[in-house]
């Protein structure tokens, strides 16, 4: 198996979420900032990698299948830190929401994928919007977040980007439910037209039907 640049860095994100959790829970007093800058670097690989598979058109299936889920993995453990450290019935919820609607939309484009239907979900220019929210608001609540034990935990002007973190964070989720909405909409055609059809037989190859398990 050949390593593209693209699938390199989608490695190297992957590799930075334990660094990411690391640096959140250290007694520093600018561990905050520095676990934003983390996080920061990771989105910039994100963008970076699919710019170069475009670019030079260093496409693989290993590629393909890991970058999604490197980005969910970075999200949704940056937002389980977020919750940790500010335990609220708002965060909570937001994040819920958004974690949820990543695990419902994977399946959905596993699904799809398993009928030959995989571009009927592809992304569209909201689901690019949030992940854009999501990700300015993410880091505005790492940079803005302490833990209690660190010295002197306040920073420049974390309360104000708390807050923007805060409603972006709501922003965020909104879009997500409006996105994952149009997925929905969007395979129900197919999830209509296949409706009363067996899902998981196995076939004589062993491979199930309807699904992407082996």
């Amino acid at each position: 198996m050949r390593i593209t640049i693209p699938t390199f860095l989608t490695l190297a994100r992957i590799l930075m979420i334990p660094v990411l959790a690391v640096v959140f829970f250290l007694p520093w007093r600018w561990a905050s900032l520095f676990a934003m800058l983390v996080f920061a670097f990771a989105s910039i690989t994100d963008w970076l990698d699919g710019w170069i598979a475009r670019r030079y058109h260093q496409y693989s299936a290993f590629g393909a299948f890991l970058d999604p889920v490197a980005d969910k993995l970075m999200v949704s453990t940056a937002l389980f830190l977020i919750v940790q450290g500010h335990p609220t019935a708002w965060m909570t919820f937001w994040a819920a929401v958004i974690v949820g609607r990543e695990i419902a939309v994977s399946a959905l484009r596993e699904w799809m994928a398993g009928l030959g239907k995989r571009a009927t979900v592809k992304v569209a220019m909201i689901g690019k919007i949030k992940t854009t929210v999501q990700m300015l608001a993410i880091g505005f609540l790492l940079y803005s977040i302490h833990q209690p034990y660190a010295p002197n935990p306040t920073l420049w002007i974390d309360r104000p980007a708390f807050h923007i973190g805060d409603w972006g964070l709501a922003a965020a989720a909104l879009l997500t439910l409006w996105s994952g909405v149009e997925y929905l909409v969007a395979a129900w055609p197919v999830l209509r037209d296949g409706e009363g059809s067996p899902v998981d037989t196995v076939q004589e190859s062993g491979r199930m039907a309807g699904s992407m398990r082996e």
